[in-house]
C-alpha cells in the first residue's frame, strides 16, 4: 500500500493533519491544540473504517512528530492513539514527547 497524502491546516490555537489514499474513500485525521509556541497537544485521531489497517494513524503520528521535532516543540499525547504510538517508540521519542 502506498503512503497516504498528508496535509496540515492551521488555525490560531488548533491544527489538523489529514490523510487520504488515492482510490480510497474517506479521510483520516489527527487534531492538535497549541498550548504554547513550544508545546502542542495531540487531541485525537480518527481513522474511518475504509482505511483501517492501512497505516493512516501511524503516518499521521509520524508527521506530527516530525513537524514538532523540526520546530523544536514538545508533544503532550492526550490522544490515546498517539500516546500508544509514542509508548511503543519511547526510546527514540524522548526529545519530542512530554510525558
Amino acid at each position: 500500500m502506498p503512503d497516504p497524502m498528508i496535509t496540515y491546516s492551521d488555525a490560531d490555537t488548533k491544527g489538523r493533519y489529514s490523510a487520504t489514499f488515492h482510490g480510497v474513500d474517506g479521510e483520516a485525521y489527527l487534531t492538535t491544540s497549541k498550548l504554547s509556541a513550544a508545546t502542542v497537544i495531540a487531541d485525537g485521531t480518527v481513522v474511518p473504517d475504509s482505511m483501517r489497517g492501512m497505516g493512516a494513524g501511524a503516518a499521521l503520528a509520524k508527521r506530527l512528530i516530525a513537524d514538532a521535532r523540526a520546530a523544536g516543540q514538545k508533544i503532550v499525547p492526550l490522544c490515546p492513539f498517539v500516546r500508544a504510538y509514542a509508548g511503543k517508540h519511547r526510546e527514540e521519542l524522548t526529545d519530542v514527547i512530554q510525558w
